[in-house]
């Protein structure tokens, strides 16, 4: 399958790989509401992880979704999953110990997986125009990351709490959307296997990119610009960071508060299920 893409030339659609790990019943999402799986967790009266399917496909960039489970069997607790799974509209494929180690995975063990977008099953308020936005602002990136300014979140919901990494040109949170292109983009998922526990904190992740990232950073010289370039260079990939202008690209489901407030985006919008 290919998408015209600018310019005239021929693109192959992308996979698109949910991720769908879970800690259980240790979640305080899933414990709050009672179920096994956060992913299940009802968003305006539909599970978060199908909101998220719903979005990707309505993506004409999107030629397969994969779902990215440690319980293998968890669609088949819901039915609309189950349906789409035995009409071959969905697949599965095992998780690894952490979400960066998952997507390296499947890199490195789904047949085709170029391009891939990545997305996570606990961001129901995700859209079709953020995947568009990200996706066409790409470039000739290898590897690329969305991420919201904190005057655009603060600004619609200054209710909420995101952890950001904080740079001269200003502070970013993570939106949970990545994509890989090129087949020697697996060194960016590695590098993220590396630093992703770092999460919480910034100054480990610039440490891992060398001691002039880190004293660049340390005194306040670093932008997102020059961070991109830097990282860049020492994985030896065109790498992209692009800066989502939605605030709800940045807000998932990590906590009850979370939920609270994306149920409340919903009710706003007067989105139910149908």
């Amino acid at each position: 399958m290919t998408l015209r893409g600018h310019g005239g030339e021929g693109r192959r659609l992308f996979t698109a790989l949910v991720l769908a790990g879970s800690r259980g019943s240790a979640d305080p999402v899933a414990s709050a509401a009672g179920l096994p799986h956060k992913a299940l967790v009802p968003v305006g009266g539909r599970p978060m992880l199908l909101r998220v399917v719903d979005t990707l496909r309505q993506c004409p960039e999107v030629g397969r979704i994969v779902l990215c489970l440690e319980d293998l069997a968890l669609p088949q607790r819901e039915p609309e999953l189950a349906f789409l799974l035995s009409e071959g509209k969905l697949s599965v494929i095992p998780a690894a110990h952490s979400p960066a180690a998952s997507v390296l995975g499947a890199l490195e063990t789904l047949p085709d997986a170029l391009p891939l977008l990545v997305a996570t099953a606990d961001h129901p308020l995700l859209t079709p125009d953020m995947i568009r936005h990200f996706l066409s602002s790409l470039g000739e990136a290898d590897a690329a990351a969305a991420v919201a300014s904190e005057s655009v979140i603060a600004a619609a919901y200054p209710e909420t709490r995101r952890t950001y990494i904080r740079l001269r040109d200003g502070a970013y949170s993570g939106c949970n959307l990545f994509a890989f292109t090129a087949a020697d983009a697996a060194a960016a998922a590695r590098f993220w296997t590396k630093v992703e526990r770092y999460r919480k904190q910034p100054w480990r992740l610039f440490a891992a990119a060398g001691p002039r990232a880190l004293l660049s950073f340390l005194f306040g010289r670093l932008d997102l610009a020059a961070a991109t370039e830097r990282l860049s260079t020492v994985l030896g990939l065109r790498l992209r960071v692009v800066t989502m202008p939605f605030a709800e690209a940045a807000i998932d489901v990590d906590k009850p508060s979370d939920l609270a407030l994306v149920e409340k985006i919903f009710a706003a919008r007067g989105q139910r299920c149908s």
